[in-house]
């Protein structure tokens, strides 16, 4: 497992609970700063920026993913609902594709969420070592 791979699932980790952004970040800081050399963390930086996509769509997944995935989810329901009560074959496969299509825009959020995050972390902590005295 790569250095950013390791950072990203801790990131994801920090995502799964309840909390501000500005307390994720000072947890995941810390993980970051004991566990990872300066020279590294501007590596990751680097990987992590030419990774990230900055087409619109990605920037509405990655704010709202649960209320991009929603249109799936209704088609999932009631492609669910007509197969069942009509005896429809499509209309099931119709409820399988909108649930793929739905989780993996879940998906898909909840990992540009994590480079969000973790993204945010690094350049904290440069700015925190820039500026020692706050």
């Amino acid at each position: 497992m790569s250095q950013l791979e390791r950072l990203l699932k801790m990131a994801e980790d920090e995502l799964t609970e309840y909390s501000t952004d500005a307390r994720k970040i000072e947890k995941l800081r810390r993980k970051i700063g004991l566990s990872v050399s300066m020279a590294e963390q501007r590596q990751v930086k680097e990987a992590l920026l030419a990774s990230m996509q900055a087409n619109q769509i990605a920037k509405i997944v990655e704010e709202q993913r649960q209320a991009a995935a929603l249109p799936f989810w209704g088609i999932a329901g009631l492609g669910l609902l007509l197969g069942i009560s009509l005896n429809q074959p499509v209309a099931l496969l119709a409820a399988i594709g909108g649930t793929v299509a739905a989780f993996r825009i879940q998906k898909w959020g909840w990992q540009l969420q994590a480079k969000r995050l973790l993204l945010q972390t690094l350049e904290d902590i440069e700015v925190r070592i820039a500026q020692p005295n706050k």
